[in-house]
């Protein structure tokens, strides 16, 4: 029996629309990330959260150790747009943008992010995107 504890390994993701457009109304979002979860879990990916606006959307995922974050990520990137493309949800063609941005979760700061992630819509009325991702980037002194 192993001493250590089972692996925990939390990353927060988000995307954006391609150019980012405006696409992902209110009622194609609830049925989009209720699909995402879905799909993630019948292929063994865990997406403890989700949430978004009508530009990008937010994932709290839970890697497994065998797991790598650039397939995990492409992984419901294509088969999120695929969906929506495939049940013609919208009246143009659907794709993401290439990147994403991924920041690492302790576990103690769990539901501070579940937190942040529920409260997109709210959040973003009076930020934007650009803003938000600045936010991320200020305590780590990144370059702009």
């Amino acid at each position: 029996m192993s001493e250590f504890p089972t692996v925990y390994l939390f990353v927060h993701v988000l995307w954006s629309v391609y150019q980012r457009e405006a696409l992902l109304s209110k009622p194609v979002r609830k049925v989009l990330f209720a699909h995402m979860q879905k799909d993630g879990e019948e292929r063994g990916l865990k997406i403890v959260a989700v949430n978004g606006v009508e530009d990008h959307i937010h994932c709290l995922i839970q890697l497994m150790p065998s797991q790598n974050l650039v397939q995990v990520v492409k992984s419901i990137k294509s088969g999120s747009s695929r969906w929506l493309n495939e049940n013609k949800f919208l009246v143009t063609a659907f794709e993401w943008e290439e990147g994403y941005a991924a920041y690492s979760v302790s576990p103690s700061g769990l539901k501070q992010v579940i937190d942040f992630i529920g409260r997109q819509e709210e959040y973003h009325k009076s930020k934007t995107l650009e803003s938000e991702l600045e936010v991320f980037k200020a305590p780590l002194n990144l370059p702009v």
